[in-house]
Parts: structure tokens; sequence; C-alpha cells
């Protein structure tokens, strides 16, 4: 399993990816270098990512600010469960997703949860680890072993600015199905996390807005 650790190996990565697809050339011309935007594999990790599920970055962004005006710079499991209701209402979180990060914060502090052990498992092993848990949809599972991971080879197709990215590069402006998405990264293997950074960079070339997840 290919690991991103660092820029050093972003960068043979993208080498690498457009090797595969010289297609992608001109669009990673345009991008300049692209973040790695890596995060540790632990509860904070992976909660900064359910914060960011269906808002915008702008929204991602006010509400951890929130969360770690009180939790500290990397809120803990321990930390999170030992808040009154009302402060986690103060979020500005939807009970959806509150509730996820009980659910998370739970099964790591009673140990049913090891986020480290589960971002070093082939990517099968570790999506099927985490969609078990309520409220972790594929999306999140894939940005967490992209972001957290480190896995090289993980297209979150079900990203809505992928898919626009994709339908512009590619498809004429026309914004394909999560099936479809999917279908055209696989050319893009074992790169397809250096291709998901890339087309999110040109979306935001292309809207003038970070898309990113937090």
């Amino acid at each position: 399993m290919v690991i991103i650790r660092n820029d050093a190996d972003l960068k043979f990565g993208l080498e690498a990816l457009l090797a595969v697809d010289p297609s992608l050339r001109t669009i990673a011309e345009g991008c300049g270098q692209l973040p790695l935007r890596l995060s540790s594999a632990d509860f904070a990790g992976l909660a900064s990512i359910i914060v960011s599920q269906v808002v915008s970055r702008a929204s991602a962004d006010a509400i951890w600010r929130r969360m770690t005006s009180v939790l500290g710079e990397r809120p803990t499991a321990a930390g999170y469960l030992a808040l009154d209701a009302a402060v986690i209402g103060g979020f500005g979180l939807s009970r959806g997703k509150a509730e996820t990060l009980r659910t998370v914060a739970s099964a790591e502090a009673e140990g049913r949860l090891a986020l480290a052990e589960i971002a070093g498992l082939e990517a099968t092993e570790a999506m099927r680890a985490l969609t078990q848990l309520k409220g972790i949809g594929p999306w999140t599972a894939e940005v967490y072993l992209m972001f957290c991971g480190g896995h090289a080879d993980i297209f979150p197709a079900g990203d809505v600015a992928l898919r626009i990215a994709v339908g512009h590069v590619l498809l004429d402006g026309r914004r394909p199905e999560i099936a479809e998405v999917r279908a055209i990264a696989e050319v893009w293997s074992p790169w397809r996390s250096v291709a998901a950074r890339l087309f999110w960079a040109h979306y935001a070339g292309l809207t003038g807005r970070v898309a990113v997840p937090a």
C-alpha cells in the first residue's frame, strides 16, 4: 500500500499520475503546488472531517473554531464526552453530527475503535471498519483515509466539488453521477488521492471557493 507522508511523496505521486494520464497535465500546470493537508489519525482528525460533511468550508471552519476554543487545538474523545449538552449545542453542529461525534468518541474511549490502526489497514478493510459506525458514510471514511492515513489511492467520488471539477474538465461541464466518477477515476490508480487533490485545486480556481475538507 502506497502512503503519502510529505510534499515529496505528493510531488512524486503527481508526476506518476501525469504519466498515467497525460491529459491532466494542462490543469496540473494551472493549479500550482497541490496542498498536502495531512492530519493525525486520531479523534481530532476524524472529528474535523465529520464537521465538514455536507456544509461549506467556511461553515465547517467556523464550527471547528468554536469546538477547539473549548476543547483545545486537538480535541480528544474523552474531552468531547465530558462536555455538557448545552456546550455542544453552542458549536452549531447538526443533531446528526453531534450524535456521530459522540458515537465515535464513545467507541474510542471504550477501546472498541483504534483509529490509528484502522488508518494503516488496506483501504477496503479500513472502509468497512469505519462505515460500521453510525453516521460514518463512504465520503467521511474516504477523506479520513486520504488526509489522516495518507492513503494514495482514494477518490471520494461522492464529493460534489470533485464531481463538478471532473465534469468541467472531462465531460463538457456535465456533472457526472457518483458511479460514473468512480469509473473515470479508475484510470488514475494507484494515485487517485493525488488526482482528487488536483481536481479540488481545479475547482478552487474555477469557482474561487476552497472545497478541500477541513
